[in-house]
């Protein structure tokens, strides 16, 4: 039936988007300042336009409108009407289709065309002229979703013994994975599969996530986002996923047959299997880039509204992203949208939490970051989003955009200051000891003071944005040729070492202590105060042949590969070992900042010299020293009575050294868990690995080992 023998009538403001009822669909959007919107109807391929119909009213900015009898297949998109003014802010077009910010699904590919640009891209004033091709055969359609009778998703399934108490955040293991690089090539995945949320469901999929050990999956970013024009005629993409354009939608790439309910059946199975699903979320920036850039949705809409503009020269925009705009949070209606997304990955989709694409922006005002900005007070006062995980990337490019440790209580932040620190440690670089032991600790210094706890620091030694922990031991220079920017992009300064020959190597030496140092690193990250996060593939040995800032390489340098070889197998035997040895000891993740000596108390953390004597303010400060003893010591939660202690020994050295026990009264007995040393390289020291009385041990250069000890008495 045409839309035309419909009945359109005036509906109502809220909510905002494309809402089903039991007569027809309502439509509602926001803008201040259009003179009029158009509701474009598809019909279920997308192609073909059934109808263009005015919202009918505007009620305080939110133009609405409700058509009974609409066929819930249909597609639709909008153009808005309003003055083209770039030096006043405004940039409407009504030739430009534009998708609706509330979205729940988008049909169709984005292609780049002349016709998204609102302006005419070779006329010499560029921005200031009017374009007026219309872009709607080459947009993406917005497709009506029925979300009233989805049926509710499994909370996450909690284990409740002595060996695995209810989880927190401070018992998390984070896992940060891209969806296609880790279904790309996952064997015995059928080709519906690849790429794909249904991937990520798969049974075999969910139990390797599983027995690998780790409670949290962090997604690289799944809602709708659009590859940059640079990028395609460069025959590239974006392929990780910071370039938004729709903050309900899930990616269309990630569906198979245009169903949300294929991510809802990826939560529940990750879900059943005890695994928390974080989403990496980008609400700074938007795909449309800077003032040249396409009028794809937000521009089209309301520019004025949804960016912050330049005060003296609204044309230009406020770029503290560095990726050519920035989203207004300080805008109540632009807030909203933020909040409404937030809740839908929470309520609909089943979501556990999120990581903030550089957060300091979200806290941004006119004077700059605001810890008590409108964004976070909105977060805290939400009954549903200040219950769940939140995680800040604390860092954007504008003045002050560096705020780790300054994020309000109830987040976490990602924390680079760690990542810094352990690698220029296990590097040798000098003078890094009392560094290392702040950041061991769990950063106290960075965050205590505001009264936060050590879960408060997301620890990690690599992400998606950087060298992988096999490149990071394998070269000293970026090599990002592929990316075509001259190796110009990506971090120039990452405190790697190739150890002693760029890239790969068949020398045995080398390759023993590449292994060595990476698993330094792991064994490092995994018995740090605070929440440890992993890069997906580190457990696998994944390279990406020196490339740090791998986003537009959507191919085998990202995808991670999965065949079997002696050498991945071990790495991969050793970070579960790693990660089973973290969930035995609750006192590696303590709830509170552990200041207490074992001499006064439970719990308690100590440092010593390799020698075996207590740190003293000297020995911290001799900056050629690289080696290192800590001795973690408490009472287990289900057995107060029973009280443990972990030593950890570490030597960065380029020289094999001798290290002595501390003296710790009640311990008279210390197992070697695990260790980091050659195959072989033992040999001195037989007794120890079966838990013998030796004293003093011989640690191979660049290596560690980790003790366990009960007090005597103890239950």
């Amino acid at each position: 039936m045409r839309l035309t023998k419909m009945l359109v009538t005036p509906g109502r403001p809220y909510p905002l988007g494309a809402s089903v009822d039991d007569s027809g669909v309502n439509f509602a959007l926001f803008s201040a300042h259009a003179t009029a919107v158009y509701l474009c109807v598809y019909d279920a391929s997308g192609v073909n336009e059934l109808a263009r119909v005015a919202l009918p009213r505007q009620s305080d900015h939110i133009w609405h409108g409700h058509i009974e009898g609409l066929a819930l297949d249909c597609c639709y998109g909008y153009r808005v009407d309003g003055p083209y003014q770039p030096e006043l802010g405004h940039r409407f077009n009504v030739n430009k289709l534009l998708l609706d910010p509330y979205a729940k699904l988008l049909l169709g590919e984005l292609v780049d065309h002349p016709s998204h640009y609102a302006y005419q891209q070779q006329h010499p004033d560029a921005d200031l002229s009017f374009c007026s091709l219309d872009s709607g055969d080459f947009m993406p359609k917005c497709k009506i979703v029925d979300t009233r009778n989805l049926s509710p998703i499994p909370a996450v399934a909690k284990e409740y013994d002595q060996t695995q108490p209810s989880l927190s955040l401070r018992r998390s293991i984070i896992y940060e994975m891209h969806v296609k690089g880790f279904t790309q090539l996952f064997p015995d995945l059928t080709e519906a599969e690849r790429g794909r949320f249904s991937g990520i469901a798969n049974a075999n999929v969910v139990q390797y996530i599983k027995n690998l050990g780790v409670t949290a999956v962090e997604l690289l970013p799944v809602q709708q986002f659009a590859s940059e024009p640079f990028l395609q005629q460069k025959q590239l993409s974006n392929y990780w996923g910071y370039n938004s354009i729709g903050f309900f939608a899930p990616h269309q790439a990630y569906l198979n047959n245009a169903d949300i309910n294929e991510f809802r059946q990826m939560v529940a199975a990750l879900h059943q299997s005890g695994i928390e699903v974080l989403l990496d979320v980008v609400y700074n920036h938007t795909a449309e880039g800077d003032c040249r850039g396409p009028s794809l949705c937000f521009r089209g809409i309301d520019n004025l509204s949804y960016y912050r503009l330049h005060p003296q020269q609204p044309r230009y925009y406020i770029n503290d992203t560095g990726c050519g705009n920035s989203v207004d949070l300080s805008n109540p209606h632009v807030l909203r949208l933020v909040m409404d997304s937030l809740r839908y990955w929470v309520e609909v989709m089943g979501v556990d939490g999120f990581r903030f694409d550089l957060a300091a922006t979200l806290g941004r005002e006119p004077q700059g970051f605001n810890v008590n900005s409108s964004f976070f007070d909105a977060i805290k006062q939400d009954p549903v989003l200040s219950q769940v995980r939140l995680i800040a990337e604390p860092w954007d490019i504008g003045p002050g955009g560096y705020q780790l440790g300054h994020f309000p209580m109830g987040w976490s932040e990602w924390n680079d200051r760690y990542r810094d620190t352990v690698r220029r440690f296990w590097r040798g670089d000098a003078g890094m000891l009392p560094e290392f032991a702040r950041r061991f600790h769990g950063s106290s210094d960075l965050f205590e003071h505001a009264g936060r706890r050590p879960s408060a620091s997301i620890n990690f030694i690599t992400s998606h944005d950087g060298f992988t922990l096999t490149d990071l031991v394998s070269y000293r220079q970026r090599h990002n040729d592929a990316n075509g920017e001259q190796s110009r992009d990506g971090h120039q300064e990452n405190f790697s070492d190739n150890c002693g020959m760029e890239g790969v190597s068949q020398d045995l030496h080398i390759q023993a202590l590449r292994t060595r140092q990476s698993r330094n690193m792991l064994t490092t990250l995994l018995l740090s105060q605070g929440v440890p996060m992993l890069l997906a593939g580190d457990e696998l040995g994944h390279s990406q042949q020196g490339n740090n800032n791998a986003y537009c390489q959507d191919n085998t340098t990202t995808w991670l590969s999965w065949q079997q070889d002696i050498q991945r197998d071990e790495q991969l035997q050793f970070t579960r070992r790693l990660i089973k040895l973290r969930q035995r000891f609750p006192l590696l993740c303590h709830r509170e900042y552990i200041h207490d000596s074992c001499t006064t108390g439970s719990p308690a953390l100590d440092w010593f010299c390799r020698q075996g004597s207590p740190m003293t303010k000297t020995l911290w400060s001799e900056a050629q020293t690289r080696t290192l003893s800590v001795v973690i010591s408490g009472e287990l939660e289900a057995q107060p009575q029973c009280r443990q202690a972990l030593l950890l020994m570490l030597n960065a050295d380029d020289e094999s050294l001798h290290f002595t026990l501390p003296t710790i009264s009640g311990i008279s007995h210390w197992d070697c868990l695990i260790h980091t040393q050659d195959s072989g390289f033992d040999s001195e020291t037989k007794g120890y690995f079966a838990g013998g009385a030796a004293k003093q041990f011989l640690l191979q250069s660049k290596s560690l080992m980790v003790f366990y000890a009960q007090f005597e008495g103890a239950n």
